[in-house]
């Protein structure tokens, strides 16, 4: 038995799959239902009886037309499309839900921190204190310009008015004081306006007088998560993180990774452990290892070239099938691509022996065998500090998440690994416990 236990999120899509060109075409994956309720009622079920942390939900303001300068290939392969605002189920999946954690992707570069505040400030008092935000800067002119933008800024712009962004919106929740919500019914005072304060911040980017119409929520503020790799990004979620994930290619790379950020957290007066560092990985699980492994292959059958192609084009912000060498595309990505995906295309060329191309061709690797098998390559990296929990990202949807619940929780409870019961009401408290 250990006293440090792991943490687990599932990272989702209001679409078919993420990241995994080929599981849509699966015949257990579920595509009739997108637009149904039920769907997200059920996953979210899954995954607080399996005491998952919490979930989030991975977004991008618009179709992917950077593979062949068209959409054509995202849309005809199944592309990693929101086909959904995440912010219309989160509370549905609220309702189903007394305790599971709940994240929406929120860009900084485009909307306005009145704007974010209001709703995760919303969606915090809904979900009884379970919100979190994964905070974004965007990195594709796609998107940029479907906001009226030329183009995505550079990098370390977009990192300065994320960090107003963020300074904006923690004075706005925090313009309502706790008990500034009476209610007195004798008195005839509802709210203490004493208790109310505008906010009247101004940035060079960012500007808002405030106050919200919304009263403090239960965190105070939603649990702030990133996944900024680059040296700018490190600085950033050092300063505001409370999750960070990452995209490793080796453990190696995880733990220098987790070491470089607690040095950042330390620098920056904040204690390591109050920032959770985790890995995203996908899994083929199945009662033996034999029978993963031909799961494994089948489910790897269905993706085409084309498709990995057109992903990973996306990831990294420039059109594989122009750009083939690490310098080209660097070349080629000028202001987009995620510093993340780049370098873990990098880190697998290196250790294969690959060109940048053929790395990227290759599918991203997945955790494969049975509940035991797969158990141990999470207690390895757990239990050598490459990291505080781990991302599961969906292949077969919602098939993988059922059989995580039903598979490894149950061995990684057994371990002594991972929690039996929730210790918290609020998101923030679940991730603090030990």
């Amino acid at each position: 038995m250990t006293a440090r236990r792991m943490h687990l999120l599932a990272y989702l899509k209001t679409g078919p799959t993420a990241n995994h060109p080929g599981a849509w075409r699966h015949p257990a994956a579920a595509l009739d239902d997108i637009f149904e309720p039920a769907r997200y009622e059920h996953i979210a079920r899954v995954l607080e009886a399996a005491r998952f942390d919490g979930c989030f939900y991975a977004d991008t303001f618009g179709l992917q037309d950077i593979h062949g300068g068209n959409f054509d290939a995202t849309l005809r392969h199944g592309g990693q499309i929101s086909y959904l605002d995440p912010m219309m189920v989160l509370p549905i999946m609220a309702r189903a839900t007394r305790h599971l954690g709940l994240g929406a992707t929120l860009s900084t570069s485009f909307a306005h921190p009145y704007a974010l505040a209001r709703s995760l400030a919303s969606l915090d008092h809904l979900s009884g204190g379970r919100a979190a935000w994964n905070v974004v800067t965007s990195a594709t002119d796609l998107e940029a310009r479907n906001f009226g933008m030329d183009g995505i800024p550079p990098k370390h712009e977009r990192y300065d008015r994320a960090d107003e962004a963020l300074e904006a919106c923690c004075a706005l929740w925090d313009g309502w004081e706790e008990s500034a919500l009476v209610k007195d019914r004798a008195a005839g005072v509802f709210v203490d306006p004493s208790r109310v304060h505008y906010t009247n911040y101004e940035g060079r980017f960012v500007r808002t007088r405030g106050p919200l119409s919304i009263p403090r929520s239960p965190q105070g503020r939603p649990v702030l998560m990133q996944a900024g790799s680059s040296e700018r990004g490190r600085e950033f979620a050092a300063r505001w993180a409370e999750i960070i994930f990452m995209t490793p290619h080796l453990r190696e790379d995880a733990i220098a990774f987790r070491a470089d950020m607690h040095a950042r957290l330390a620098a920056a007066g904040r204690a390591p452990e109050s920032c959770k560092i985790m890995p995203s990985f996908a899994l083929v699980l199945a009662e033996t290892d034999s029978i993963a492994r031909e799961k494994h292959e089948y489910l790897q059958s269905l993706i085409t070239p084309d498709a990995q192609m057109m992903l990973n084009s996306a990831l990294v912000g420039v059109d594989l099938s122009r750009h083939r060498t690490a310098e080209e595309v660097a070349a080629a990505q000028g202001n987009q691509g995620i510093a993340g995906s780049t370098d873990r295309v990098l880190a697998q060329a290196r250790a294969e022996g690959l060109g940048f191309a053929e790395a990227a061709a290759k599918p991203r690797g997945l955790l494969v065998g049975s509940a035991t098998t797969v158990a141990d390559m999470l207690e390895e990296w757990f239990t050598t500090e490459a990291c505080d929990g781990f991302i599961f990202w969906p292949t077969v949807f919602p098939a993988m998440f059922e059989e995580v619940a039903r598979l490894l929780v149950p061995e990684l409870q057994r371990r002594g690994l991972f929690r039996r019961d929730y210790a918290g009401a609020t998101l923030r408290q679940n991730l603090a416990s030990p």
